[in-house]
């Protein structure tokens, strides 16, 4: 709700700025999706690796343990 009301602050000001930047948005979303992905995909292995490391003390912890 920022975005868009910073959007329309931007078109009362500069509009042909605001104009460019609205058609500009969608290619610059598709450009850093990639970039999205490679971090959900390293939270990912770093969830895994955190797992796999706190098993042993989740196992000597036993199944009731707060």
């Amino acid at each position: 709700m920022a975005a868009f009301f910073l959007w329309c602050l931007l078109f009362v000001v500069c509009w042909p700025i605001a104009l460019i930047a609205l058609a500009l948005y969608p290619l610059i979303w598709v450009l850093l999706l990639p970039f999205r992905l490679v971090g959900i995909a390293v939270k990912g292995v770093f969830a895994l690796l955190h797992a796999i490391l706190f098993l042993p003390v989740r196992v000597l912890r036993g199944p009731y343990a707060i």
